[in-house]
């Protein structure tokens, strides 16, 4: 009758024990999953420091030679016009010319062409100089009266403005961000009777460049820092 006993009393022992345990660990899990997460966003407003204008010519002709002196003395003129403007041989860069024959294309055996040959040449204006740039574009049409038609490559909006200094921002931008993150933290902890713990997790989030508006070359970097904190009853 002892013998048969004893094995009940240690499983029904073993099942407290082990009840206790899981009960226990249940609940400093949601000890531990009582969390928060909360987003910071720091903002800097800045002057964009680098002005890209890509630009090219498209001419066409039925004679090839013809065509191909008309990009070359174009090409050289828009050159010589920019350099006037105070841009310096760094800050114009002169692609290459291409030339097509519409007449050899396979779609186009049917049809007939005022003009046979289609050349095209691009030139990209890159500088630091803003103001500089944006002279350049307002005076560009000048270029009209000597029969020079040049396109920006980027139609309604021809110039790109870029801002270069994102790594020189970032330290203090992130630090802007995880304090801001804190303090909702600690109001969010507040209104609900706790308090703010040490943080489970963090993500530096995502830099964004955007201009301030259509008109501007003013750029905004949002920053989002995403953590997520322990609450502490």
């Amino acid at each position: 009758m002892k013998s048969n006993l004893l094995p009940s009393l240690l499983l029904g022992i073993s099942i407290i024990i082990g009840g206790y345990l899981i009960g226990d660990m249940h609940k400093k899990a949601k000890v531990y999953d009582r969390h928060v997460e909360v987003k910071g966003l720091a903002e800097r407003e800045v002057e964009a420091d680098l002005a890209v204008w890509p630009l090219e010519l498209n001419l066409a002709d039925n004679s090839l030679n013809a065509l191909n002196s008309k990009l070359d003395n174009q090409k050289s003129r828009v050159n010589a016009f920019f350099k006037e403007l105070g841009f310096t041989e760094n800050e114009i860069s002169m692609g290459v010319s291409s030339i097509i024959d519409r007449q050899a294309s396979e779609y186009a055996s049917n049809q007939n062409f005022s003009l046979r040959f289609f050349g095209k040449a691009e030139i990209t204006l890159r500088t630091t100089d803003l103001k500089k740039i944006q002279l350049a574009l307002e005076k560009s049409l000048a270029l009209t009266s000597e029969g020079i038609l040049i396109n920006s490559k980027n139609g309604w909006r021809p110039i790109e403005y870029i801002f270069t200094g994102l790594n020189d921002i970032k330290p203090e931008m992130i630090e802007e961000a995880t304090v801001k993150a804190k303090e909702v933290a600690e109001k969010f902890a507040k209104d609900s009777n706790s308090k703010v713990g040490k943080i489970r997790s963090a993500n530096q989030g995502l830099f964004t460049i955007s201009d301030r508006d259509p008109s501007t070359p003013q750029v905004k970097k949002v920053r989002v820092a995403t953590v997520e904190y322990l609450l502490e009853d």
